[in-house]
């Protein structure tokens, strides 16, 4: 899907502008000329996960100014463009096609925009100039910044799929370097998971040829323990040897609820009191990790089945986290365990977009050979890298989506794991005083579907994709049934579009009385006398009827603080201020109202900021 997939480009822009530059976003002005940065940011948006360069905009301490390009400068930079981007000397490789470069309009003024995607692990690095060593970019919050020397090896060490990280052979290692516990003990592992297995015969060192522990290059003559065997089963001191991983540190730790008072309440890390390799960690780890995930009484024939698609999940995660990292890297292993989530983190970037992973069926390793080994044991996803079973175990238990992310110097991979339920008891409590106890009763991804719009204020069709098993298609149809039937309010057009709770429709005349402290009355503001507190519906909804002002569409950001704090005399929505200050709702909220809450100028009648039935009313200060 590309991000242009909108029935609106105008609208587009505006969702930018209130998102601001990002990690994935970036204005330029034109003015100037076609500006030299382009091609940086280009890089950079290719090497790290694509996005979108605003040309004809400049963004200044928060402020947006739009450059006047005439139709003929559209036309001339969209020329120096793509002359610009099919030349070697000066960006290496093309990414784009027609649909990924757009003209929005805002108002009379026109800007281009550029949809950068992602390449792919084969076609990094992406670089500006002739030279990748001294033109190759990637992108954090802060801009985009020139990669290292080792960074852009990193790059070209995994774009060559055919050779396996894990796969480099040793000099100088013998089975002394290797703890004989931990194969033992991989071997009744083995042998519980395959019964009988022709392997299981064979003694240590062909055994660990089979699972590429130990490899005899066919080229060369050359033969040797692989970094593969030595991680999985080495000891200690042979592991961090210069010669072999010296920055390998494997970290497990349990946090507590007050981290001032204890910094953690279990670790697992190398001590000296057992081999830190990753097969000891694993089987160390795990047990800690499961031991706080819910096990419902089911039974399997005769036999009870202790492990759900919650267990199965966690256990993808931490081998995931194992087989994926990149152990040249100056950067810990680490795996966190606190009340509210479980976090994976590895040294290494992502081989795969954030859409293929969360999409699953997508198989890229950078350790093939460590992969292998936990697949001998009953473990570890090949079709999907077991990002299928992380994504459909936490599905299944009605936890909040896993969220991926990547950062950078030095690079690594965070998975985060919630353990808040988006249909806890509360949740379910807010969604029957909105809708009744039938609500409850409705079809179950329907129910998923208001329960995340209710914890996280608003929901899309992208967001749904993440959460629910269904296509696409179903879910824009699912949505369109749950609007015709009162329970969405949609915002936008395409792909653009957001849905949130449609409470105003839905209250009973119990539920607008709203308690006191669910309105966070002030005693002043109880005091209301009888004619005030019992406005009817139509007295109710005066404001929206009135016409919009005409506020000019180009002011300063204290200028418009103060027309919105003008028209905010009484509780308001944020689509009642839209309308009469002339500005998308999308834009108020990414840029301007929380600011002004920030700055004591708007309060919420709610606690919950994204509250469904949130409203804001002008702060009066006292002389």
């Amino acid at each position: 899907m590309r991000a242009y997939d909108y029935f609106d480009i105008s609208s587009f822009v505006e969702e930018l502008m209130a998102k601001k530059e990002s990690a994935e976003i970036e204005f330029k002005s034109a003015t100037g000329g076609f500006p030299k940065s382009f091609w940086e940011t280009y890089s950079s948006f290719a090497n790290t996960n694509g996005g979108t360069i605003v040309l004809g905009i400049k963004e200044k301490d928060g402020e947006f100014y739009v450059d006047k390009l005439a139709d003929e400068l559209i036309e001339k930079y969209q020329k120096e463009f793509w002359s610009g981007v099919n030349n070697k000397d000066i960006i290496n490789l093309n990414l784009l096609t027609n649909d990924d470069v757009k003209v929005g309009e805002l108002g009379s003024r026109k800007v281009l925009l550029f949809y950068i995607p992602r390449a792919s692990r084969e076609q990094r690095p992406v670089y500006h100039t002739p030279n990748p060593y001294n033109g190759t970019y990637k992108r954090n919050h802060e801009g985009d910044f020139k990669c290292t020397e080792q960074e852009i090896r990193r790059m070209y060490a995994d774009a060559n799929v055919a050779i396996s990280a894990d796969s480099r052979i040793l000099d100088n290692y013998t089975i002394d370097d290797i703890d004989e516990a931990s194969l033992k003990q991989y071997r009744r592992l083995f042998d519980l998971a395959k019964p009988g297995h022709a392997w299981l015969a064979l003694e240590d060192i062909p055994l660990l040829k089979k699972l590429g522990g130990y490899k005899v290059d066919r080229q060369t003559g050359k033969e040797g323990f692989t970094l593969a065997g030595l991680l999985m089963f080495g000891k200690t001191e042979a592991i961090i040897d210069e010669t072999c991983a010296p920055h390998f540190f494997l970290d497990y730790r349990e946090l507590g609820e007050d981290t001032s008072v204890t910094r953690w309440l279990d670790r697992i890390y190398p001590d000296g009191t057992w081999e830190a390799n990753l097969f000891q960690f694993y089987r160390r780890v795990l047990p800690k990790l499961q031991e706080i995930l819910p096990v419902p009484f089911q039974l399997e024939g005769d036999m009870r089945k202790d492990e759900t698609p919650a267990h199965i999940a966690v256990r993808e995660a931490l081998i995931n986290a194992l087989i994926h990292a990149d152990y040249s890297i100056n950067a810990s292993t680490v795996i966190t365990r606190n009340k509210s989530e479980l976090v994976f983190s590895n040294p290494g970037c992502l081989l795969v977009s954030k859409q293929q992973f969360y999409e699953g069926g997508d198989s890229v390793c950078r350790n093939q050979s460590l992969q292998k080994m936990f697949m001998m044991l009953g473990r570890a996803e090949k079709a999907g890298s077991g990002a299928d079973k992380i994504i459909s175990g936490w599905k299944e238990s009605n936890w909040k989506s896993p969220n991926i992310e990547e950062k950078n110097r030095p690079d690594k991979v965070v998975l985060t794991m919630p353990l808040i339920s988006i249909l806890d008891d509360d949740i379910k409590k807010q969604l029957i005083d909105i809708f009744g106890e039938q609500i409850l009763y409705i079809e179950h991804n329907k129910l998923l579907t208001l329960a995340l719009a209710l914890a996280e204020g608003v929901v899309s069709n992208e967001r749904l994709r993440y959460t629910l098993n269904l296509h696409k298609y179903d879910i824009t149809k699912m949505l369109k049934e749950l609007c015709i039937d009162g329970y969405l309010v949609s915002n936008g057009v395409g792909r653009g579009t957001t849905y949130h709770i449609s409470i105003q429709q839905n209250l009973t005349s119990s539920e607008a009385n709203l308690t006191s402290s669910e309105a966070n009355l002030t005693s002043s503001e109880a005091n209301l006398t009888s004619s005030e507190a019992n406005l009817t519906s139509s007295e109710a909804n005066l404001t929206s009827l009135v016409e919009p002002k005409q506020i000019k569409k180009k002011c300063t950001q204290q200028e418009l603080f103060d027309i919105i704090v003008n028209c905010a005399d009484e509780w308001k929505s944020l689509d009642e201020i839209s309308r009469e200050v002339n500005r998308s709702a999308q834009y108020l909220k990414g840029a301007i109202i929380h600011k002004m809450v920030e700055q004591g100028l708007l309060q919420r009648e709610f606690l919950i900021p994204n509250h469904p039935a949130q409203r804001y009313k002008r702060i009066i200060s006292e002389k």
